[in-house]
């Protein structure tokens, strides 16, 4: 595939990885000048359909998504090579390595790098899923960390849209089995969940080094992704923090319903951990969250015989038994009560009210001041930030830890986000496409839709224009779309004719219809006289564009005769010899054949001394001249004008 060009405009470089499915290659594309990743369906699939489905809906899945996290897709297309159909999809060149590499290179990450790259990975995660994508394969394969430390969320090879009946084929699980959930192991329905589980057994990778199920199939990963508890981090390493274990422990959840219900909620949980500094506790969700079940009456022989000998003490005894002992009971019911009510009257009286803060980073404020109220206490914004982490109104940090315990009415004191950071636009107008990617990245922000479009007066491959606008404040990491100009719109003439025409005035005639000549040959003809034009290498009448270069060729003339050469007529000319012997003397004889007759015209005796003697002769132009030298033939010479 090296040096192969798909779609007139991508020359395949190098190979840089493969998966399952299909080989990756980083390519060159002609017409923006620019290094791009290419993912090309492996050969044993072309014939197969539902693989070319997958396929291509790994690049509908990805190309609907936009977001810094995520790679971005710029072109999908079919090539036809040597008989047989090639799918691709263009996309983003990444400089970096996979989360998978980083970890091996590192053995395990420290505490502040699995939360940034897990707050990134769940940022795109949480796009994806609220565009209703599930990506069904997340591993650290499939995670590039850029130079500046960036994640980028790549490989929607088995990526399908989040719908009622998502299911995962139950003859053939879809993923990589040490990061899949019990649910893909088992081949049921699957959903954005089982993205937050996989996403779980990474961070667990990322801080332990290790996954925390093996086995020599993968069938036995599978089995004990079903089956078996996972060994909490901090067995493994008793650094791992407690907060960022209990994150970790709750997406790994067997069950779905007992997992983080979003990637948001699960974002909010590492952000508080992040910038809040907390040991996060697990709350027990199976009671609140469970689906409702029908349990089966349980029959036990003890019981059934209690049963009966109750019946029969009953039966033996007299109503007024029960009489008294229900006067018994409903008078210490209305002695309880009256002093519970009397203590709930009065306790405000004696005892003075403590309310625990609530944690409230990564909430809005309006849901925060209404959590806070509810508890009789006070809110209050002291303070507003930019922060990339957190969205316009989330809170950033609180002044009092959440979990302390604090009287009614006590002020509550939070800052919160303004947003990212925002940033000025460059002016990208009139810059050259191949500069628009390094000015952007210098002002922290993206490159984000390319379009061409015909412009008359900016010349091709220069910005036309772009949004957002020049100067605008925008936050950090916001992609900016261009409008690229591809020159002036191309106009189609008419060849001329210009068969017949001098050389100036064919010249004339080409800048007249917006051509140009190229090339311009003289020849002789005996049709054209010297100085018109006799052929024009586009036929006249045909539909071109302007500017298309036009060669002609000119006459010189008919072409000249040669004077007769008279074969009569015997030609003086000399032949050079140099005599070859044994002996230091030799015979040089020379015969002329000529008109059928033979005759000796020269015969010398000369010496063997290695130098060159010179015999004058003449005869007719086709006359042939044979040399001896003592009587052994040597060569045949022609007549030079023969």
């Amino acid at each position: 595939m090296i040096g192969t060009v798909l779609g007139n405009r991508y020359e395949i470089i190098e190979k840089i990885g493969g998966g399952g499915m299909a080989l990756v290659y980083k390519a060159k594309c002609r017409l923006l000048n620019r290094n791009v990743a290419i993912k090309i369906l492996r050969d044993e699939f072309i014939n197969d359909e539902e693989f070319i489905k997958k396929f291509r809906r790994e690049s509908q899945a990805a190309a609907s998504l936009s977001h810094p996290n995520i790679v971005n897709i710029y072109d999908v297309g079919v090539d036809k090579k040597n008989g047989h159909d090639i799918q691709y999809i263009v996309m983003e060149y990444i400089k970096g390595k996979t989360l998978k590499d980083v970890i091996r290179e590192k053995g395990k990450l420290t505490v502040a790098e699995t939360i940034d790259y897990s707050i990134q990975i769940a940022e795109a995660l949480e796009h994806a899923h609220k565009n209703h994508i599930v990506h069904r394969d997340i591993k650290p394969h499939n995670i590039m960390v850029t130079e500046d430390e960036r994640i980028k969320v790549t490989d929607f090879g088995i990526a399908r849209a989040a719908t009622a009946s998502t299911v995962t084929n139950t003859s053939n699980v879809i993923g990589s089995v040490h990061y899949f959930s019990p649910e893909q192991a088992r081949g049921g329905y699957t959903d954005e969940k089982s993205d937050i589980y996989s996403l779980g057994i990474v961070m667990y990778e990322m801080i332990t080094g290790k996954v925390p199920f093996k086995g020599d199939s993968p069938i036995t990963v599978a089995l004990k992704h079903i089956q078996e508890e996972i060994v909490p981090p901090r067995d493994l390493d008793n650094t791992v923090p407690i907060g960022l274990q209990n994150i970790i422990m709750r997406c790994v959840k067997k069950s779905q319903v007992d997992r983080y219900s979003t990637a948001n909620e699960l974002l909010n949980d590492l952000k508080r951990f992040k910038f809040a500094n907390e040991d996060l506790s697990l709350e027990d969700t199976n009671i609140i969250e469970a689906p409702t079940q029908i349990i089966p009456a349980v029959e036990d022989g003890n019981e059934n015989n209690m049963k009966k000998s109750k019946k029969k003490k009953k039966n033996s005894q007299g109503d007024g038994g029960l009489k008294v002992v229900f006067l018994a009971i409903l008078l210490a019911f209305i002695v309880v009560s009256s002093l519970a009510l009397g203590f709930f009257k009065l306790k405000d009286y004696f005892i003075s009210s403590e309310v625990v803060v609530p944690n409230l980073v990564g909430m809005y404020k309006d849901e925060a001041k209404e959590e806070v109220e509810k508890l009789g206490l006070e809110f209050s914004v002291v303070n507003e930030v930019y922060n990339n982490e957190f969205e316009k109104d989330q809170i950033v940090n609180q002044r009092t830890k959440a979990g302390t315990k604090v009287k009614e009415g006590f002020t509550i004191e939070v800052t919160i986000s303004k947003g990212g950071n925002l940033v000025k636009v460059p002016n990208l107008i009139n810059r050259n496409i191949n500069e628009v990617d390094s000015l952007l990245r210098e002002a922290n922000l993206a490159e984000g839709l390319v379009d061409y479009d015909y412009h008359d007066t900016i010349e091709a491959n220069l910005v036309i224009s772009q949004s957002p606008d020049p100067y605008n404040e925008v936050e950090e990491g916001t992609k900016v779309n261009v409008v690229v100009s591809q020159g002036p719109k191309k106009k189609l003439v008419i060849m001329p004719k210009l068969i017949g025409l001098s050389e100036k005035e064919a010249k004339n005639a080409l800048v007249a219809y917006g051509l140009v000549l190229d090339n311009t040959k003289k020849e002789t003809n005996d049709e054209y006289a010297e100085g018109l034009v006799f052929w024009q290498s586009i036929e006249p009448g045909t539909e071109i564009e302007t500017n298309t270069a036009v060669d002609i060729y000119v006459s010189t003339g008919p072409k000249e005769e040669p004077e007769p050469v008279e074969t009569d007529k015997e030609i003086p000319f000399k032949i050079s010899l140099t005599p070859i012997s044994e002996n230091e003397e030799v015979e040089v004889k020379v015969k002329r054949i000529q008109d059928g007759n033979s005759e000796v015209v020269y015969n010398k005796v000369h010496k063997v001394d290695g130098k060159s003697i010179t015999i004058p002769v003449k005869g007719k132009p086709d006359a042939k001249f044979e040399v001896y030298y003592d009587d052994v033939f040597i060569d045949q010479i022609a007549h030079p004008e023969g």
